[in-house]
C-alpha cells in the first residue's frame, strides 16, 4: 500500500468561508477520494491560517481579543468541510501548541543551515497579501490583488537566504523533481526564477505586530506570517515531537492552493525545506479563480457566492459536480446559478439520475427486481479506455477532463437504453431482455465507482440499492459485478427537480 499526503493552503480566518475556498476544498477531496479508491494510504490535511497583521488589526478595530477572533470564525471553516461531505482526515490551526512548537523547531533548523541572518527591512508590505512588495509588482503604485496601496515599513528583521537556493529550485522544477500543475503555472514560476529570488524579511518586531509565532531566543520578534504558515503542512504530522506520522506520510504528494500564492510554496517553502535539510513536496495543483457572471466577485457588485448557501440550497453532491465539471482545474472559471441549473438539470438530474431510476424500474418491472446475469458486458473496451484516461487525468491534475469521460460513459448507456428499447423487447423478444437489463446495470455501477470520489452520497446510494460493497481498490471494484439474483432496491430521486430542492 503506498501512501498519498494530500495538503489544501490553510484558510485565511478574517472572514466567513468564501467560494475560492469551497473549491479548493472540493478539489483536494476529489483527489483524497480517487487515491483511497485506488487502494492508497491517504492522509487529507486542510485547516486555518490564524496570526498575522490582517488579523490583528481586525480584532483591534472589533474591540475584542485577538484569539477570541480566530476562534469565533475557525468554527465556519470546519463547518464548510462537514457540509460538502469532506473526507479530511486532520485540521490544523495554526494558533494551536503543536503548531507553534513546530514551526519554532523549523526556524532552529534553519538558523543551524546559516540562513537566518539579521538585517533592516526598508520597504513595501501589502497587510491583504500579508507579503513584501517590489515596485514592478505593483500596478499604478498599488497592490493589483487588493488595490491599495501597500505600507512602508522600515524596522529591523531576521532574514531568509532565499536567494541561496534559486538556482536549486529552478533545476528542481525544470525536471519536474518538484512538478507544478498546470504547466502554465510551471512556466510562470521559471519565469520568476530567471528574474533571481532575493531574500525575504522573516520576522516582525512585536511593537508593530505583537500576533504571531515568538522567534526563537528573540521574545521581541514573531515570524513573519509566511514562515509560520508554510510550515504548517509538516507540523500538522506532529513535526514538533517528531511523531510517527512524519516518517510515515512526509512529504507532501500534492498540495492544492490558488495561483495567488504560487511564488511563496514554489519558492520560499521549498526552499526551507531544503534548507532544514527536509525532503521537498512533490507537486504542486494550482487552482484558478472563480467568477460570478462573468464578473470578479465583491460586495460592492452584490455578487458575492456563498458557499454555505448553494450547498444548503442544491445539496453537497451538486456543488462539488458543478465545480469539477465547470471549473478548469487548473485555470478561472465562472459560477452562474443559469448554468448551474442547466448541468444539474440535464447531466445530474437527467442523464444521471434518470437513467439509474430507468435501470432500477425496468428491473424491477421485467425481472422481479433481481439483477441479471452479466457475462460480456456490451461495452468493455470503451470503459476500459474511458477509465485509463479518467485516472490520468486525475493523477495529472486534470479533474474536469476525467469527469468528461465518465459523461461520455452516461451518454453511451443512455444511447444504448434508446437503442435496445428494453419495453419493446419485453413484448417482442423477452428473452434478450435479461442480458440488455444486465448491460445497463454494468454500465451505471461502473459510472457510480468512478463517480464517487466526486459525488459520494449519491454513488453511495446506488451501491446500497444494488448490494454492491464498493471495494478501496479501484481495479477490483470496476471488476466487481453485480450477483445475479441480488434484490435491487429503490434508489429514490437522486437529483430532484430545482424547484423541488
Amino acid at each position: 500500500m503506498s501512501k498519498f499526503y494530500i495538503n489544501t493552503a490553510i484558510a485565511y480566518v478574517n472572514g466567513k468561508p468564501h467560494v475560492g475556498h469551497a473549491l479548493e476544498f472540493i478539489f483536494a477531496d476529489i483527489i483524497a477520494r480517487y487515491y483511497r479508491l485506488k487502494g492508497d494510504d491517504v492522509r487529507l490535511c486542510s485547516g486555518t491560517d490564524e496570526f498575522g497583521s490582517k488579523i490583528f488589526k481586525m480584532s483591534e478595530e472589533l474591540g475584542i481579543d485577538t484569539q477570541e477572533l480566530v476562534d469565533q470564525n475557525v468554527g465556519a471553516f470546519k463547518d464548510i468541510w462537514q457540509l460538502m461531505n469532506g473526507s479530511n482526515d486532520d485540521f490544523i490551526r495554526t494558533t494551536s501548541d503543536m503548531h507553534q512548537r513546530g514551526a519554532q523547531k523549523l526556524w532552529n533548523r534553519l538558523v543551524e543551515a546559516g540562513d537566518i541572518y539579521e538585517d533592516e527591512y526598508d520597504g513595501l508590505y501589502c497587510v491583504g497579501c500579508e507579503s513584501n512588495k517590489q515596485l514592478h509588482e505593483l500596478v499604478d503604485g498599488k497592490c493589483p490583488n487588493h488595490n491599495k496601496e501597500p505600507e512602508k515599513i522600515k524596522e529591523k528583521n531576521y532574514f531568509f537566504r532565499l536567494s541561496k537556493y534559486n538556482d536549486q529550485l529552478k533545476k528542481m522544477i525544470e525536471s519536474d523533481e518538484l512538478k507544478i500543475y498546470p504547466d502554465s503555472k510551471k512556466k510562470e514560476m521559471l519565469s520568476l526564477l530567471d528574474q533571481g529570488l532575493i531574500d525575504v524579511s522573516f520576522s516582525r518586531s512585536k511593537d508593530v505586530m505583537p500576533w504571531g509565532v515568538e522567534v526563537p531566543g528573540d521574545p521581541e520578534q514573531v515570524m513573519y506570517v509566511w514562515c509560520d504558515a508554510l510550515s504548517n503542512y509538516l507540523t500538522a504530522l506532529g513535526y514538533a515531537d517528531d511523531d510517527v506520522l512524519v516518517e510515515k506520510y512526509w512529504p507532501s504528494d500534492i498540495v492544492v492552493i490558488g495561483k495567488d500564492i504560487l511564488r511563496f510554496h514554489a519558492g520560499i517553502w521549498p526552499a526551507m525545506l531544503i534548507s532544514a535539510g527536509l525532503p521537498v513536496h512533490k507537486s504542486l495543483g494550482v487552482h484558478g479563480f472563480v467568477t460570478c457572471e462573468g464578473q470578479k466577485m465583491s460586495k460592492s457588485l452584490g455578487n458575492v457566492v456563498d458557499p454555505v448557501e448553494i450547498i444548503e440550497k442544491y445539496g453537497s453532491d451538486a456543488v462539488r459536480y458543478y465545480f469539477a465539471r465547470e471549473i478548469p482545474t487548473g485555470d478561472d472559471g465562472d459560477y452562474s446559478e443559469e448554468r448551474f441549473g442547466i448541468v444539474y438539470a440535464s447531466e445530474l438530474a437527467n442523464n444521471f439520475g434518470n437513467l439509474v431510476n430507468r435501470v432500477v424500474v425496468m428491473i424491477g418491472k421485467y425481472l422481479e427486481g433481481r439483477a441479471p446475469e452479466v457475462k460480456d458486458f456490451v461495452y468493455e473496451k470503451e470503459f476500459a479506455a474511458a477509465v485509463e484516461v479518467y485516472q490520468a487525468s486525475i493523477e495529472n491534475f486534470d479533474l474536469k477532463k476525467a469527469l468528461e469521460e465518465v459523461v461520455k460513459l452516461l451518454n453511451l448507456m443512455n444511447a444504448y437504453v434508446e437503442e435496445t428499447k428494453p419495453w419493446s423487447l419485453a413484448k417482442e423478444s423477452p428473452e434478450k431482455l435479461p442480458e440488455v437489463l444486465g448491460n445497463m446495470l454494468e454500465g451505471v455501477r461502473r459510472c457510480a465507482v468512478m463517480l464517487w470520489p466526486y459525488i459520494p452520497d449519491a454513488s453511495e446510494k446506488i451501491f446500497d440499492a444494488f448490494g454492491f460493497d464498493l471495494e478501496m481498490d479501484l481495479e477490483k471494484s470496476l471488476d466487481k459485478k453485480v450477483e445475479q439474483g441480488t434484490q435491487i432496491e429503490n434508489v429514490g430521486v437522486l437529483f430532484p427537480r430545482l424547484e423541488e430542492a
